[in-house]
This record gives structure tokens, sequence and C-alpha cells, in this order.
């Protein structure tokens, strides 16, 4: 099939390539993320590949459907950014790559909190400059301490077992409870009782209409002062004015961010040479007890082959007439 690969980066390429070799889809390599304004670039193309912050509205999709494509492989576990019912409208097959590593996620999430934790990007910066006083860099132990984990989907149990061997007591909230996450260390808890108690509270759940804005200023404060935040899932999961809120007031004493509500103009991109219109953003940078990272908690080499690897199965599949593997549907949303 031929096939219009948006938001493509270099690594990107590189890996997909790699594991068409056998399968040899004719894949097309465009920088442009897919938008309204770019979305004729798919003309002629059997298929699109989109990634998370790609436009998938119902315009777009009619865009698509006009110009032959028939199925979009999304290069994500999430698809809250597919207008669904649109797509079975247009009789589009979507496809997604439901689990990549969720070691990568779980990971940085534990080196966003030693991070924080041990302001290991503050000192850093100090020794750089020669400064090797310690002033300002004190910690605590992590062994002993509470932590929330919200979601205990493959990225959230796998986060518990790194805590647990830390030595920590970890709480664990989700709708469905599961015994890998017990057997792991975790307590189920009401969110409630995790927010209250928590040291350390982490975002592991999909962005649905239920979970979004989940962290807001009601439940922030529930939280312990001077509570750690990490959110390494969907930005939209935390209300960012609210956190700023909790960061002024010092309910919130540290915060890790891998993903921001309003990311979609900012993040995957080097903005380095232009001044940042988002003045939300740019006030999280002004905290010294924040540290944000660009949607980066994905990013590895084992997880970028399995996305390559399992988007590349999701084409074929489609090809051979088998549907796709990993299909999404308005179903998948109940």
């Amino acid at each position: 099939m031929r096939v219009a690969v948006f938001s493509t980066k270099p690594y990107d390429e590189e890996f997909l390539l790699e594991a068409n070799a056998s399968d040899q889809h004719d894949l097309v390599f465009l920088e442009p993320r897919l938008s309204r304004a770019t979305a004729s670039l798919a003309a002629g193309c059997d298929a699109v590949c989109a990634f998370v912050n790609d436009d998938l509205g119902s315009e777009v999709l009619r865009i698509l459907a006009t110009n032959g494509v028939r199925m979009l492989a999304l290069r994500s576990a999430g698809f809250n950014h597919v207008d669904l019912a649109a797509a079975a409208d247009l009789r589009l097959t979507i496809a997604r790559v439901p689990g990549y590593s969720p070691h990568a996620v779980a990971e940085h999430c534990a080196g966003l909190i030693l991070a924080l934790n041990r302001k290991i990007h503050r000192a850093h910066n100090r020794v750089r400059e020669n400064n090797f006083a310690l002033a300002g860099l004190l910690g605590f132990d992590l062994h002993g301490k509470t932590v929330g984990v919200i979601g205990t989907g493959q990225i959230g149990s796998r986060f518990v077992r790194i805590m647990a061997g830390f030595g920590c007591r970890v709480l664990a909230a989700d709708p469905y409870p599961n015994d890998d996450t017990r057997l792991a260390g975790a307590e189920y808890v009401d969110l409630t009782e995790l927010l209250a108690e928590s040291h350390i509270v982490t975002l592991h759940c999909p962005l649905t209409p239920e979970t979004y804005h989940l962290i807001d200023l009601s439940r922030i404060e529930l939280m312990r002062d001077g509570v750690m935040l990490i959110n390494t899932s969907r930005g939209a999961l935390v209300d960012t004015t609210a956190v700023i809120s909790g960061l002024k007031s010092g309910k919130i004493g540290y915060l890790g961010l891998d993903v921001y509500e309003e990311e979609a103009d900012l993040f995957f991109e080097d903005l380095s040479d232009q001044l940042l219109n988002d003045d939300v953003f740019s006030r999280l940078l002004t905290f010294p007890n924040v540290l944000i990272t660009g949607h980066q908690a994905f990013f590895t080499r084992e997880a970028l082959s399995n996305i390559a690897r399992t988007t590349i199965t999701n084409l074929s599949a489609f090809e051979r007439g088998e549907g796709a593997i990993h299909q999404v549907t308005v179903d998948s949303l109940a």
C-alpha cells in the first residue's frame, strides 16, 4: 500500500523503514503535521500513518476519505485525537499501537521523581558553573514514602513494581483493579484516600471525557502539603491553571510533566529561536521545583522498534483484507 506518514522525524523514518523491509509498503514520509491544510498531501495514498498531535477531526478525515484514504494507522496507543464517529461514517479503518514499551514510560516516570527529589537538574547546572555548594539541594528518602498510582494498566503496573523496589508503600486507584498490580505490591484504595495519603501522585490513565482534568483544584486540595505530582500520560488529565495555583500556594511541592494539555504547538519541535506564545507554559517554566520533558517518556530504541513493527503489521493485515490487528472503533470508548 501507499502510505502517507505525517509528522515524520528522522527516527520515525529509520525505524519504519527497518520494520517495512519485508512488507514493502510504499511509505511517503512527510515532515508536516496532519491538518486541514496538509491533508491533501495524502492524495493517492491508501493509508495515512499519524502521530499523537496530528489533527484527526471530522473535517480532516473527510478530506482524507475524499482523496482515497481507507485506513489510518496511529503510531500511538492513545486515540483521543481521533473523531471515531466520523471515521465510522466515512468507513475509515483506524488502528493503533496498544503497547510498545510500558517499561520506557514507567522508567521515565521514576526518573522524573528522582531528578525532582534530588534536584539533579539544578545540581547539574551548578556544577557546570563550578558551584559545588549543596544548599538548596536537600532531598528525601523514597524508602518508606507512600506513592499513589492512578491507573494500573501495563505502564502503571510496571511503575508499581519500580516503586515497590525502592521500599515505598504503593496505593493504586483504578476502576478495573487487577491481580498483577496487587502482586506487584500495591493496595487498591479509592481516589480520595490515595490523594490524601500519598507523598507522590503519578498518573497512568487514558484521556477520556471522565478523566479530563482529573486533577483539578478540588482534588489538589485533598493532597498532602508539598506533594509531588507526576504526569507522563496525557496532558489534559491535569488542569494546568489549577496546578499553577497549587505550586504558588506550596500545596504542590514538586511537579514533573512529560505531557501538557496544549502541547500540540510546542512538543516535538525545535523552537529555541522563537518566543513562546503560551503564557501558561511559560509560567510553569518559572518555578524551580518544576521539571518538564517534551513528551519523551516513550522514546527508547525498544519502544520505537515496537511502534514501527506494530504499525506495519496493522497496515499489512488491512492490505490482506483481514482488517487491522489493533483496530479502534466507537465501541472502544465504552
